[in-house]
């Protein structure tokens, strides 16, 4: 396992970067600061006009189809499905989920359609990109219902649609990043708890993408790259506070994942192995990094990928060349290279 010890103080509060990729987090800051409202609700038509979505592809973009589906009409939950062409199959499945601090960003955001896009090229697998209910409309366990929703859903293979190469869901990884990498932890410790109801889902793997966990204190990590890109100590409370249960606060098993209440299920042998995955200029690294060490703790196989030059959510930004790097690891974890192992 890759060493946990934290890195020395950053100089920079970012690495460098094309104007380009400025302009767009800048974009991605004033999109969030722009629509909450200090009164803890969003203003949805705001963020509609701003983050319109794309729809989805049957052509093929870059050899990848998609398409909408009906996960659970009476929630309702949707998801879109990710198709590499010309492949036979049956297909591994990856399970994502968006980041956006439970409360941004759908599965049908420009930034994650491509992200997928890249994910399902890159490893030759369907990825079905969970359309989960955001907070603060929907608090603490919506976004982990859906999840663990989806996971039924693929269970079932009469769901699964007839016209796409087939689901081999014994081969199935759940991730995200940010928050929906938190939200990937919590539905594989779902399923850990209750894997024999599941007749055909195996999960392989868990690729957690800069996870999104917090506690009380403020961390050195917090405190030294405040003001980093995308990432701020105000927004981070803003978000907890709007996903949490009323009067909850970050020791919340949701937030704190080396608290005891959040320890259920990873003792099971059905949680599966994780690629963790930690940028250098993220404020959230120390918690990722204490993470890793409580997966460690429980006899978990943890594969820690270190980018020292990477800010929070570089990955969907293709012209980091650390963004493709990621691809190539995702790629051999989920072919079971050694990433696996």
């Amino acid at each position: 396992m890759a060493d946990l010890k934290a890195p020395a103080k950053a100089r920079r509060l970012a690495p460098p970067m094309s104007w380009r990729t400025r302009l767009s987090i800048f974009a991605a800051g004033y999109l969030t600061d722009a629509t909450c409202r200090a009164d803890g609700t969003i203003n949805r038509r705001l963020l509609t006009y701003l983050d319109p979505g794309v729809p989805p592809s049957a052509a093929p973009r870059n050899g990848v189809s998609s398409r909408d589906i009906d996960v659970d009409a009476a929630i309702p939950l949707r998801a879109r499905l990710f198709h590499p062409v010309g492949l036979p199959g049956p297909l591994p499945v990856v399970l994502f989920f968006h980041g956006g601090g439970f409360a941004y960003l759908s599965a049908a955001s420009l930034a994650y359609d491509a992200a997928c896009r890249r994910i399902a090229r890159y490893c030759g697998a369907a990825v079905l990109s969970v359309d989960y209910r955001r907070s603060p409309e929907h608090r603490f366990p919506a976004a982990y219902d859906d999840g663990f929703s989806a996971l039924r859903f693929l269970d079932d293979p009469n769901k699964h649609p007839a016209d796409v190469a087939p689901l081999d869901v014994s081969r199935c990884f759940v991730a995200g990043d940010s928050a929906g990498a938190n939200i990937a932890h919590h539905v594989a410790r779902r399923y850990a708890m209750s894997s024999p109801s599941f007749a055909n889902v195996r999960i392989s793997g868990l690729i957690a993408i800069q996870p999104f966990f917090g506690g009380e204190e403020r961390t050195p990590s917090e405190l030294q790259l405040e003001g980093a890109p995308i990432v701020s100590i105000s927004r981070c409370d803003w978000m907890w506070r709007a996903f949490l249960p009323p009067g909850a606060d970050r020791t919340h098993e949701a937030a704190h994942a080396a608290s005891p209440a959040a320890a259920a299920g990873i003792d099971s042998p059905a949680f599966p192995p994780a690629v963790v995955v930690v940028g250098g200029y993220d404020p959230l690294q120390d918690w990722q990094r204490r993470y890793c060490e409580m997966l460690t703790s429980k006899g978990k196989e943890v594969r820690v990928l270190e980018y020292p030059e990477a800010i929070h959510a570089f990955y969907v930004f293709p012209e980091f060349a650390e963004s493709k790097d990621l691809m190539l690891r995702i790629k051999e974890f989920v072919a079971g290279s050694d990433g696996s192992k």
